[in-house]
């Protein structure tokens, strides 16, 4: 995996805004960038509050958010520079955890950007970031039982290590042991994502998660309340909300004659 996290900030030329000079302003500023989907600028905002300070895990872990939502809007025509983006989110995530590790969002923002990581790799490749894509997440659960965000990816990962080929699977039992991987279930894919979907009823990505995982059991008419939510719920902070409401779409389609 390769960062650049390194040379970021001596590489970096932003400015200090001279409306935001101070550090808690400079991370509110990125804040509302974030909520008005402008991840680039949000990313800049952050980068100019760890200049500031470049000890604070929230520092680290919103930078890295933002990374990973302009990560979100590179076209597949550049999985590459993907790629790299997603490394280097995971690289400051991975920071933030190791400048506070009693903060549960830098360990889910190391959970969330591996994950993104992983689904643009082949079967082997996804295996080999499961446990610490697992022990992120869970890890930010214990901290915050009600992180909506990381009750979805542990839900969204019990669901990818059982839609795993036969080969994928027994790859990972080598790899990580059969009791490890035995914790892998679709019940708790169920459990995990309609407890972020009630923590947090207006994000869409919970409901197109969770629906995915309904059509997977053939659970048809649960899958399609949740699509249909995904049609009629207002995009919230997330840049790949039109995104989402477009495979809802189409994943309606796919469904519609099942019963």
């Amino acid at each position: 995996m390769r960062s650049l996290f390194i040379t970021l900030l001596a590489a970096s030329t932003i400015a200090v805004p001279a409306t935001a000079q101070t550090y808690a302003e400079l991370i509110a500023r990125g804040d509302s960038l974030i909520d008005a989907l402008v991840p680039t600028a949000a990313r800049e905002a952050y980068r100019a509050a760890l200049q500031l300070d470049s000890t604070r895990a929230e520092a680290m872990h919103t930078f890295a958010r933002a990374q990973g939502d302009v990560a979100q809007q590179v076209p597949d025509s550049r999985a590459g520079d993907r790629d790299d983006l997603y490394a280097e989110a995971w690289s400051w995530a991975t920071r933030a955890v190791q400048a506070d590790s009693s903060d549960a969002e830098g360990w889910f923002q190391q959970s969330v950007s591996l994950g993104r990581l992983s689904r643009t790799k082949g079967g082997k490749e996804r295996v080999r970031y499961a446990r610490q894509i697992y022990d992120a997440a869970a890890r930010a659960v214990e901290l915050d039982p009600i992180h909506d965000g990381a009750h979805h990816v542990l839900g969204a990962w019990h669901a990818e290590i059982e839609r795993l080929p036969g080969v994928s699977k027994f790859f990972a039992r080598a790899l990580f042991g059969a009791d490890f991987m035995g914790r892998a279930s679709w019940d708790s894919a169920l459990v995990h994502l309609e407890r972020a979907v009630e923590l947090k009823p207006s994000y869409l990505y919970h409901h197109l998660e969770l629906a995915q995982v309904l059509i997977d059991l053939e659970r048809y008419p649960e899958a399609r309340e949740h699509l249909e939510m995904v049609l009629a719920l207002q995009p919230t902070s997330d840049v790949s909300d039109p995104t989402y409401q477009q495979e809802a779409a189409e994943l309606l389609e796919e469904i519609r004659e099942r019963s």
